[in-house]
């Protein structure tokens, strides 16, 4: 694994980063896998965040139970780069790439800070009562406040 230069994403843009400086921004809170429900166009779309969570997020962990092959399971994951990154603009407040993209530092409690792999958990970052998709009839009735 390549060593990463201390506070790199301070001195470096996202566009700068390398792939394992990029993989180290994420926080492993597992946010984003969960499922989002878009109501409307334009003016009046609206978007909801639910606890339904892709089958492959381990509830507990927050981490992808089959990262490296997620995609071959799972067709609607999709993986987050450098030149899609201001197309995602529904990740979640914490997230680091969104943060980073839009000027802001990152939380205390993100790992490269707080040197504790654990420090997402201890901090409740996670979605509470996650439940996974494949255990869902009605997404509708997961909506959650934005996470």
């Amino acid at each position: 694994m390549n060593k990463l230069t201390e506070r790199f994403w301070e001195q470096k843009s996202l566009l700068e980063m390398n792939e394992a400086e990029w993989e180290a921004l994420c926080d492993g809170c597992g946010k984003c896998c969960y499922r989002k429900y878009i109501e409307g166009r334009g003016k009046r779309e609206r978007l909801y965040y639910t606890s339904v969570a892709c089958n492959l997020l381990d509830l507990n962990t927050g981490k992808c139970s089959n990262y490296s092959n997620r995609f071959k399971f799972e067709q609607d994951c999709t993986k987050l780069t450098k030149k899609n990154l201001p197309d995602f603009g529904w990740l979640p407040k914490t997230c680091a790439y969104r943060l980073l993209y839009e000027g802001k530092p990152l939380f205390d409690w993100h790992p490269l800070i707080s040197n504790d792999p654990n420090s997402v958990q201890k901090a409740k970052i996670q979605i509470p009562n996650g439940i996974h998709e494949k255990d869902v009839i009605d997404w509708f009735e997961f909506v959650i406040d934005e996470t």
